[in-house]
């Protein structure tokens, strides 16, 4: 039991690691060596548990979107107005990508791997996709969005605003910002989806979740 603990402090070392080290250089830029400088682990170690740069880097994607998944549960909730929970999860996102290395990793990395998936094969970009339309097909039950609306239009234009903006922030040095333009995104998006006699309310919820990340 005790070598089995510690075989789990050591895989949980090199993943903490390999999520800095992808988050700063990039999944092409990252090598084993720095990923083991940074986890302080050995090469034994390393590939114990790894075999392979790619092998490790799926399993970050896992344990990030793992981690994204626990933080927006509360959003997951039927009570919970779907349209306020498509909005919440989105600064969700901004604040992980800027405060939990894993996650941040793991957004970076999905795109950089190619295929979206993580070591268990699912693909990330598909299942988020679908949260999305989901959360847009209710929605529109409730009233919240427009009901000549698409679901699975508008579930894949709230995934890519969420996507475009953190890409965006990534490749220019920004990811400080997302939080920010993530509100500035949905105030001009609003009042295309959105009945008019709801559009203020769910600008103001926007300025509010902001408020919540940036002070």
């Amino acid at each position: 039991m005790a070598r089995q603990a510690r075989a789990e402090i050591t895989r949980d070392s090199v993943l903490a690691g390999a999520a800095d080290v992808f988050l700063r250089l990039g999944y092409a830029n990252a090598s084993l060596s720095e990923i083991i400088a940074q986890s302080n682990v050995t090469k034994g170690a390393l590939y114990f548990h790894f075999g392979s740069k790619e092998e490790l880097a799926r399993a970050v994607v896992d344990q990030g979107n793992e981690r994204l998944i626990a933080s927006c549960k509360g959003f997951f909730d039927s009570r919970v107005p779907a349209l306020e929970a498509a909005i919440g999860i989105t600064y969700v996102v901004a604040d992980l990508s800027m405060n939990d290395p894993m996650v941040g990793a793991m957004l970076k990395l999905t795109h950089q791997i190619g295929d979206y998936r993580g070591a268990n094969g699912d693909n990330i970009a598909k299942t988020w996709g679908e949260t999305y339309r989901l959360l847009s097909e209710r929605a529109i039950t409730q009233g919240d969005l427009l009901p000549d609306l698409d679901p699975e239009t508008v579930g894949l234009l709230l995934y890519g605003l969420t996507t475009g903006i953190h890409i965006v922030a990534v490749g220019t040095e920004s990811v400080d910002q997302m939080a920010s333009r993530m509100e500035r995104a949905w105030y001009f998006l609003l009042p295309s989806i959105v009945p008019d006699d709801k559009v203020s309310y769910f600008r103001e919820f926007a300025a509010r979740r902001l408020r919540r990340y940036v002070p």
